[in-house]
């Protein structure tokens, strides 16, 4: 047996003791904290759909290793106390493991109760490095982080030979950790932000920011906020006669800012860490759209819920590596996904526990649409 091997076994065993079922159903019960109400809640929503769908799918054929997962979702409305509350919630009711809360203030809120606990919290809706650094040995991330999605938009903007760059950020530590990354993105081409301007979370106050930046004339802005705060940021700065272009990251949410900017969205790019979701191309995304159909009624494909589709897949096939529904099991499932091609997405779940850094570009069209 290696060192390496020896000391991830060591580490797995001293994680408290799983429980693997809820006392009341014998499910596998798994919590979730996330907006279903307020100006993020699409996030939460779709991205809580998406997961169902595959657990569902689980559950139709028996569920995994003998037992059902049931997925339970607290509404925090994007607020780190409400947030903080519902983990408390979930740690007293014994829940297995923690699953796709949405953002950087709200999983910040829950770190040390999920540090000191050890419970497993997978996959984060956030590519805050906050989250990421130091790795934790109870955390796993799926999506690629801020610094990889800002990184490709300056890229993107300096090949277009356009060097003024802005941002609009939200008030918090996600909104700082998408300004880092795009800081450090410029600052390897030698430059710096010409313009950063602020608001307030769950507001759409963003009259300020638009008159800072505005008047640097900058060539793009990097927005860093929630959907309905960008949308805002967008319009009014249109109707002050900025022509430049929009990039927003993926935790804009690409639906709901689509839907939000209704025709106004022509030409606003969103960077994505997932891969396009209207096309059966990928392997993973045809199970996900074949999952979409049989599901009816008001289910659609979008990049929020095929996250949550990967999410699920990805850790149910965790518990299977483990071979035991434990919290040991499942984060040695997990470890062992080291340069997997998991149905034409690309995993690595090295020891930083950050098992993707896939991004891409996709624009939005005035119609509803997304085109890459």
């Amino acid at each position: 047996m290696t060192m390496k091997r020896r000391t991830m076994l060591s580490l797995l065993a001293s994680l408290p003791a799983a429980t693997a079922f809820s006392r009341e159903s014998g499910n596998l019960v798994l919590g979730q904290s996330a907006p279903a109400t307020g100006p993020s809640a699409q996030l939460g929503i779709q991205l809580n759909r998406g997961a169902r769908l595959y657990f569902d799918k689980v559950n139709a054929a028996g569920g995994v290793n003998g037992q059902k997962i049931e997925l339970r979702m607290l509404d925090d409305g994007y607020d780190p106390p409400r947030a903080k509350a519902n983990t408390e919630k979930f740690l007293n009711d014994d829940v297995f493991a923690l699953f796709g809360y949405v953002g950087t203030p709200t999983s910040l809120a829950a770190l040390p109760l999920v540090k000191d606990s050890g419970i497993p919290f997978f996959s984060p809706f956030t590519g805050a490095m906050s989250l990421r650094t130091p790795a934790l040995r109870n955390v796993f991330h799926v999506r690629a982080s801020y610094d990889d999605e800002t990184a490709l938009i300056v890229n993107q903007l300096h090949n277009l030979g356009l060097s003024k760059i802005a941002v609009f950020k939200q008030n918090d530590a996600y909104g700082q950790a998408g300004l880092d990354g795009t800081t450090k993105a410029l600052k390897a081409l030698g430059l710096a932000p010409v313009a950063v301007g602020g608001f307030e979370r769950n507001t759409v106050n963003v009259g300020e920011a638009v008159k800072a930046i505005a008047a640097a004339k900058p060539d793009g802005v990097v927005q860093i906020g929630s959907y309905k705060a960008c949308a805002a940021f967008i319009r009014q700065a249109r109707a002050a006669g900025y022509g430049g272009q929009f990039f927003n990251v993926s935790f804009v949410g690409t639906k709901a800012l689509s839907d939000e900017l209704k025709e106004e969205a022509l030409g606003v790019v969103v960077s994505q860490v997932m891969p396009y979701p209207f096309s059966a191309a990928v392997p993973i995304v045809r199970d996900y759209l074949d999952a979409v159909k049989a599901a009816g009624g008001d289910a659609s494909a979008n990049y929020s819920s095929l996250e949550g589709y990967v999410d699920a897949r990805i850790f149910v096939e965790g518990l299977r590596r483990g071979r035991a529904n434990t919290r040991e099991g499942l984060a040695s499932g997990l470890e062992s996904m080291q340069h997997v091609d998991f149905d034409g997405f690309n995993l690595n779940m090295n020891r930083d526990h950050a098992a993707s850094h896939f991004v891409e570009l996709s624009m939005l069209t005035g119609d509803g649409g997304v085109r890459r």
